[in-house]
């Protein structure tokens, strides 16, 4: 080869390196340079305008974080359980925390896991009763945000009612939360929730209040049926361990409890439920200072009104808190409240459902008086109750009075059995033995409910004894039968009733289209 040749494949060479150099160099974001010097990743423009709004929120979300992380504490439980233990009473609405199995007979210690809110710098720490409850003799480890651990804390006291406990550590200059007013939430509300879901430490989710006043649920129940529950609904993700921890507003106060959850599988499939701090604070208060809840009680049993009950009673709109019985001896029945009066308010503050009616009363000490707004006889009137702590024992059942008892009593029609077709179902005269296993001096008893039939979508069911329908005690079958029949279409009516509980009960019947 020429030296001709050469200088020129050299020269090529060159200029094709020189071109690679500026192509490359092009590239905006890369900073080409050879080996060992640095190297630019990414993009170098400026970053767009970010919402002064959006921003502000995360900043808001990180100081409430700051704030609240360490004063939500993770509860370790060691329980020694039989399998026939269960830990609530209806399967759809789950306590979440601890989680134990109950499928197989044996007593082995087992350990759950749920949250605490810290209450006092010198270590009283709300919970659930149902992450603590039945707890081995130092079987409560509690740990806290920095992961200092304290063994054998102790429960000071606990509440099932509202499904509450206070366990006590032996700390000092513990940092504690700022508690909010739970009747100041309104359904669309931001809330976060706090606490240590499926173990994993200091977590922190967002979600809206989704509903209030949320009762009904049957999971907070004792023996005699009695619980209260007055829940805030909302959407913020919680699992097990979530229990007892912390639901907190905006202001960053602790505004409810967590403590239940809507599932089928025992994991969040979108709500959850709080007990409002409202609710919490009475408790708290009588359990650090009293180791026991000091509450008022009207002396009622009472359920809520819908708007089959409303037309039967001649309420306009549904509403109130319908009075089923009356305890002997009670404020209530002092001051004159009455079965089968409506509830529509205390003090001044209207009453929409009989948990609502509960948790105003369940924040009343006992001997502090009330004003009840009672709807009777489609009239609506003022009492004044003072109420009285309730017995331990299950509270007694009242009949209603009954205005015409005397000459109806005495009707006889000689039918044994009555199919009233009208509302679905068949009764049958009560026998001696009836009458003596249900306490009844008369009455019919219900044999069979028609599938899909008005009495079956209103709860009625077979082994129900029917009393009265409206005022009018019921003789037998055939009376019970005629007074029916003489109701028209579109016509509600209370029928009063024992159940095979043996407990008294109303339920309000519509005479459907023939």
């Amino acid at each position: 080869m020429s030296t001709r040749s050469i200088v020129t494949a050299i020269l090529l060479i060159g200029l094709g390196i020189i071109f690679g150099v500026v192509l490359v160099s092009s590239y905006k974001g890369v900073d080409l340079t050879f080996a060992g010097g640095p190297v630019q990743l990414g993009s170098d423009n400026p970053s767009p305008r970010t919402s002064a709004a959006l921003q502000s929120q995360n900043e808001s979300n990180a100081a409430i974080a700051r704030e609240l992380i360490p004063t939500v504490v993770y509860i370790e439980v060691t329980t020694t359980k039989k399998s026939s233990e269960q830990p609530q009473s209806n399967p759809f609405f789950h306590f979440f925390g601890p989680e134990f199995r109950f499928d197989m007979p044996r007593q082995l210690p087992e350990r759950g896991a749920g949250s605490g809110v810290i209450l006092t710098p010198d270590g009283h720490i709300l919970t659930n009763n149902h992450v603590v409850q039945g707890a081995d003799a130092g079987g409560i480890e509690v740990t806290l945000w920095d992961n200092r651990k304290f063994k054998n804390a102790k429960v000071l006291g606990n509440d099932p009612l509202t499904d509450l406990a206070i366990v006590k550590i032996d700390a000092k200059d513990l940092p504690v939360p700022r508690l909010g007013n739970s009747d100041e939430l309104e359904v669309g509300y931001v809330v976060y929730a706090f606490g240590n879901p499926l173990g994993l430490m200091s977590t922190m989710t967002q979600g809206i209040v989704s509903a209030l006043g949320r009762g009904q649920l049957n999971i907070i129940r004792e023996s005699s049926g009695y619980g209260i529950e007055n829940f805030i609904q909302t959407d913020a993700a919680v699992n097990p361990g979530n229990s007892g921890g912390a639901l907190v507003n905006t202001k960053g106060e602790v505004v409810g409890i967590n403590t239940a959850i809507a599932t089928t599988n025992q994991r969040f499939q979108g709500y959850s439920f709080a007990i409002p701090i409202n609710i919490a604070k009475k408790v708290a208060s009588d359990l650090v200072a009293h180791g026991k809840v000091r509450r008022g009680y009207i002396g009622v049993r009472i359920q809520s009104v819908d708007a089959t009950v409303a037309k039967a009673v001649g309420l306009d709109t549904p509403k109130g808190a319908f009075v089923v019985s009356v305890n002997p001896g009670s404020g209530g029945e002092e001051a004159g409240v009455q079965s089968g009066d409506v509830i529509l308010s205390v003090d001044g503050r209207d009453v929409n459902s009989s948990n609502e009616l509960q948790g105003i009363i369940g924040n009343k000490a006992p001997g502090e008086t009330v004003v009840l707004k009672v709807f009777r006889n489609k009239k609506t009137l003022e009492i004044r109750v003072k109420l009285k702590p309730r017995d331990d024992e299950e509270e007694a059942l009242v009949a209603a009075g009954d205005a015409r008892r005397g000459e109806e009593m005495k009707k006889e029609t000689g039918a044994q059995t009555a199919k009233v077709e009208s509302i679905g179902l068949t009764v049958k005269n009560l026998d001696d033995k009836l009458k003596k296993e249900y306490n009844v001096d008369s009455g019919v008893i219900v044999e069979s409910v028609e599938p899909g039939s008005e009495a079956a979508a209103r709860g009625i069911v077979p082994r129900d004894v029917i009393l009265s329908v409206g005022d009018r005690q019921i003789a037998n079958a055939g009376q019970f039968a005629e007074f029916i029949k003489t109701m028209k279409t579109g016509d509600a009516v209370l029928l009063r009733a024992k159940g095979t509980d043996k407990r008294t009960k109303y339920v309000a019947v519509e005479i459907p289209k023939r």
